[in-house]
C-alpha cells in the first residue's frame, strides 16, 4: 500500500499528470482545505491548479506510517508562488513570486493499490503569511 502513495509523491514531483491519475481509483475523492475534488476530472484539475500556482512545487517526505488500508505521510511542500492560486474564500491569489515551505500531512485510504480517499492538512495561516498576506487580508477564509 505505501507503494501507491510513494508513486503519487513521485508523480507530483515530476508534474506528470498521467502518472498522478494512475494512482487514483475512478471514484476517488480528494479533500483539501481549499477544495473537495471528486472523480478523475476534478482531481486532475486540482493537481494542475496547484502546479499552475506553484510551478516548482516539490514534496519532501519526512515520515510515513501505514496500517491496513491507511497510509499517512508527513511532508514538506516547497515552491514559488508563480501563478494564480485559489484562496479558501474562492478568491484567486495572483503570483507573489514568494517561496513557501509548509509542513503537510496527507492521509490516504487505498483499495486494490489505488487511492480511494486522500485528505490533505496544512497550516493555511502559515501559507498565507509566507505569501505576504495578513490575517485581515483573508479574514473570511478563516471563519
Amino acid at each position: 500500500m505505501p507503494d501507491t502513495a510513494d508513486r503519487l509523491i513521485e508523480a507530483v514531483n515530476a508534474h506528470d499528470l498521467d502518472a498522478v491519475m494512475r494512482c487514483y481509483s475512478a471514484h476517488a475523492v480528494v479533500v483539501a482545505p481549499e477544495i473537495v475534488a471528486e472523480g478523475p476530472d476534478q482531481i486532475a484539475s486540482y493537481h494542475a491548479h496547484v502546479w499552475e500556482g506553484f510551478p516548482d512545487v516539490r514534496l519532501t517526505v519526512l515520515g510515513k506510517a501505514a496500517s491496513r488500508d491507511l497510509v499517512l505521510i508527513e511532508m514538506l511542500a516547497t515552491g514559488t508562488h508563480g501563478g494564480p492560486y485559489l484562496a479558501l474564500d474562492g478568491e484567486v491569489l495572483h503570483a507573489t513570486n514568494r517561496r513557501i515551505s509548509v509542513r503537510q500531512c496527507w492521509i490516504f485510504t487505498i483499495e486494490d493499490d489505488l487511492i480511494v480517499s486522500q485528505r490533505l492538512y496544512y497550516d493555511q495561516l502559515q501559507t498565507f503569511t509566507q505569501l505576504g498576506l495578513s490575517l485581515t487580508d483573508h479574514t473570511r477564509s478563516f471563519y
